[in-house]
């Protein structure tokens, strides 16, 4: 079983969070949710979610992936925070998939690990990515690292790391299962 872990910072955009979490476990993936502190995080909106854990107590070498949802404030709480930035690498470095939507790749960019590949990102957030070719596709795939732009793209983007992780036939069951055949 592929694990995933979503790092969650207050502030976080809920259909992005939520959607990728939704989904992946939906195709039988072990998402963890690794919130920057103890307790609930509070999303954009006031919606709270109570972790699984924190991103001090997990062990990075156990997942095949990060991905980081956007939001405001929570682009700028992962970006201040060292050790997301310690995972992206560690991540990137491994080999491992390592993916953003929204605000978030401008995570990725600080961490270092968007410099000369393909990416996108939310329209505003575009000039804060440094070095890249940027991209206006829902989903953009460089080697190991996934972004996608917003809100609205997130089934899409939570559907390629299925297929990335799972397969394209379950992305495909899922896709179909939920409806979003119709529109991603």
């Amino acid at each position: 079983m592929a694990n995933v872990v979503v790092p969650l910072a207050d502030g976080f955009e809920e259909i992005e969070a939520m959607s990728i979490i939704d989904i992946l476990r939906r195709a039988g993936i072990n998402v963890v949710i690794a919130g920057l502190h103890d307790g609930y995080i509070s999303s954009t909106r006031g919606v709270k979610v109570i972790p699984d854990t924190t991103i001090d107590k997990i062990n990075p070498d156990d997942f095949d992936m990060i991905v980081l949802p956007g939001g405001q404030p929570g682009t700028d709480n992962l970006n201040a925070d060292e050790r997301v930035k310690n995972l992206i690498k560690h991540f990137y470095n491994k080999g491992k998939l390592t993916g953003a939507i929204c605000a978030a790749p401008y995570v990725l960019s600080e961490a270092g690990v968007l410099e000369g590949k393909k990416a996108t990102s939310y329209p505003t957030y575009k000039d804060k990515l440094k070095n890249v070719n940027y991209l206006e596709d829902m989903v953009v795939e460089d080697s190991n690292v996934l972004t996608s732009r917003g809100p609205g793209t997130a089934a899409c983007f939570a559907l390629k790391i299925v297929e990335k992780l799972v397969g394209k036939e379950k992305a495909d069951e899922i896709k179909k299962a939920t409806l979003f055949d119709k529109c991603c």
